[in-house]
């Protein structure tokens, strides 16, 4: 739903606060998300034969040469009693310490000057490669395609290559070389917010949560605050003053959308508290102008919630084109200028097809298949020994994401075009263990839906009691009386929040015998029809390891339904200016935590690092710092969240792999961090 505010908008160009963010990105046209809705790309043949003359450029990612060490250090930083807790390093203590030297930088750009390609150090760990597609494909060994997607709906056509198979590191420096992202350049990340069921009719009256002071689908970092005790510190003036938050994104916003939300509720902010980064690919800098097909309405809402918990803080959005070389390079660009003291992202995808798509590449020295989750996870632990807090969500498919990523939800059935099966899956980068997971729950009060088309009494009822794991099968009442009883026609199944086992990520020394984690389950074959593989090259079978002790998900968790969601001030490339209202997703929760961890940061006087042990200590092994069943605020820093489900995995009092540690009670978790320094 949406409604206008153009009166504000003026004035607020009026003051000048409308950056030139549009200007400075409009260098290309924006990049769109992957979704169901997007069709057959067109095999135009050979890249060499198509701009065989035009450079492109691909991203190498360098390996840690003592990663393990780094894993170490990471742990002891997290420890309370350690000597080295929370003696974060600077950028250049990490670089001297960690980073590749000089001489093996220097290795890596003559090896591959001798295929014709021309190497420079971006950051610390990574390279921008660039060269033409013939020499790319004798240094890589593959064979690079120029694809073609029709323009559809209000997504304007676009071409992107790839391989036709997975490359292969020239011997020689493969031991140096945690991935090469960019031989492939689809867009493939989708932004992780989420807006109610299509289907479903619009809400009548509501009643709000008890300490809500707005309506369900209105609801704003005020309401956030005040469910999850965020008021007394701003009772004692912790804003997030010296603080940096950074937002990582793949679409560009609007910058006065966000000082519009924050000026409607009345938070005093600094007029130059934004700054924007574009991060170039080795073609573009940054990912085009905004765009509600390229994902504009997540990076607006990250900076909106993030700025408006902590309005004392500074903002960097660093924003890169929508890939996975975009987003290994983001991360990188963030990380290595440790600027923010904490980071956030809301994009992702089913953390398996990293391998089953074509940005992995074979060692041929260890046979080891490494790619964009090894980099990621490497420039995330650098991050945490920075003490930089980093926060991903961690979607909203419940526990199918690989489902919800291609818009399939089974059965599967060979004579089915575009069938599959239904997979039990979570998405990356929230499965890695160097990061804390954002999953999402619904609020309590009462629901009212209308059952006829002029909306009028009586209304289908929903009483929610409790705070409760985020899962819209709550809704299949109301979904049997409007004659509509298969959720998937329904428009509910899946979604809900996040949750699950990693099958690429072990299970994390701060999740060991944590009563609730779980092992991945038997019999997950992901299956697909063959026009997935003719369209997009998704092989038809895998069958993922079952019993794996893999990283559980989420961490903890906030409000994240759209039903009991969020207001956001947006202008649409499409209809202009408005508030878009019941809008929900785990993208809120993680720039949420962002936000939270200025304050904390603040109160604390210092970063706070990965947060992981840290709450892991006060809830699942068993420090009883627990507000117990539901979710109301007491003594204890962490509410559990003992009721719903994410169609697979269920609420408890304690962790799950749906709501995590349950929510956090922000005053009690700050109270018992400020005793740690």
């Amino acid at each position: 739903m949406r409604t206008s505010k153009t009166v504000l908008v003026m004035t607020l160009l009026t003051l000048g606060m409308l950056s030139s963010a549009v200007a400075q990105a409009a260098g290309h046209v924006a990049l769109p998300y992957p979704s169901a809705a997007t069709p057959k790309a067109i095999d135009r043949g050979a890249l060499k034969a198509q701009s065989g003359t035009t450079p492109i450029s691909v991203t190498v990612a360098l390996s840690l040469p003592k990663l393990n060490e780094a894993e170490a250090l990471l742990k002891s930083l997290n420890t309370r009693g350690d000597p080295q807790y929370h003696k974060f390093l600077t950028a250049d203590q990490f670089v001297a310490r960690f980073a590749p030297t000089s001489a093996e930088v220097a290795k890596v750009i003559a090896a591959l000057a001798k295929y014709g390609l021309a190497a420079e150090r971006t950051t610390a760990t990574t390279l921008k490669v660039t060269g033409l597609p013939a020499d790319m494909e004798r240094a890589f060994a593959v064979s690079l395609h120029s694809y073609e997607v029709p323009a559809h709906e209000n997504v304007a056509g676009y071409t992107f290559h790839a391989p036709l198979s997975r490359a292969t590191i020239p011997a020689e420096i493969s031991a140096s070389v945690a991935a090469v992202v960019g031989l492939d350049s689809r867009p493939s990340l989708r932004p992780l917010h989420f807006g109610v069921p299509a289907p479903l009719p619009m809400q009548s009256p509501l009643t709000p949560a008890k300490k809500t002071g707005n309506p369900f689908g209105s609801l704003t970092v005020v309401d956030f605050a005040n469910n999850y005790d965020v008021q007394p510190l701003y009772r004692r003036g912790v804003s997030g003053r010296g603080k940096t938050i950074g937002i990582m994104t793949f679409a560009s916003f609007t910058p006065s959308d966000a000082f519009a939300y924050w000026s409607s509720l009345g938070l005093s902010v600094n007029p130059n508290r934004v700054s924007i980064v574009n991060v170039s690919d080795g073609v573009y800098p940054g990912p085009g102008a905004p765009s509600d097909m390229s994902g504009s309405l997540e990076t607006t809402l990250d900076v909106e919630q993030s700025g408006g918990i902590a309005p004392g803080a500074n903002i960097i959005v660093y924003q890169a084109n929508n890939s996975n070389q975009g987003f290994v390079n983001v991360i990188a660009a963030a990380v290595d200028a440790n600027s923010a003291d904490s980071l956030s992202m809301s994009w992702g995808s089913w953390e398996w097809f990293d391998n089953l798509e074509n940005s992995p590449i074979t060692d041929p020295i260890t046979g080891k298949t490494v790619g964009e989750t090894q980099a990621g996870h490497e420039l995330l632990v650098r991050a945490a020994i920075q003490g930089q807090a980093v926060f991903a969500a961690s979607g909203d498919n419940g526990a199918y994401e690989a489902n919800g990523d291609l818009g399939c939800f089974g059965p599967y059935s060979s004579v089915t075009p575009f069938s599959c099966s239904l997979t039990l899956s979570v998405i990356y980068p929230g499965s890695d263990p160097a990061i804390t997971a954002a999953g999402g729950t619904t609020l309590p009060g009462t629901q009212e839906y209308c059952l006829n088309t002029a909306c009028t009494p009586p209304y289908y009822t929903i009483n929610i009691r409790h705070e409760q794991v985020w899962g819209w099968d709550y809704l299949e009442g109301l979904c049997n009386a409007l004659g509509t009883p298969n959720p998937i026609t329904c428009k509910i199944f899946p979604g809900g929040t996040g949750g699950g086992v990693s099958i690429i990520f072990s299970e994390p020394d701060y999740q060991f015998g944590v009563r609730g984690t779980q092992r991945s389950q038997p019999g997950q074959i992901f299956q697909a029809q063959a026009d997935w593989y003719a369209a997009y090259g998704i092989p038809p079978y895998y069958a993922l390891p079952s019993y794996f002790p893999g990283r559980n998900v989420p961490d903890v968790s906030f409000n994240a339904d759209p039903e009991t969601g969020y207001v956001i001030y947006y202008t649409s490339s499409v209809s202009g200016f408005g508030l878009d209202t019941f809008y929900g997703g785990t993208s809120f929760v993680a720039p949420e935590l962002n936000g939270v961890s200025a304050l904390l940061g603040e109160y604390t006087h210092g970063r706070l690092g990965l947060l992981n042990d840290t709450l892991y200590d006060l809830g699942g092994n068993g420090q009883g710092n627990w507000n117990q069943g539901n979710g109301n605020q007491g003594g204890g820093v962490l509410n559990a969240i003992a009721y719903g489900d994410n169609w697979f995995y269920h609420g408890s009092n304690g962790y799950n792999p749906a709501a995590g540690l349950g929510t956090l009670d922000v005053w009690n978790f700050a109270q018992y961090l400020r005793d740690q320094y």
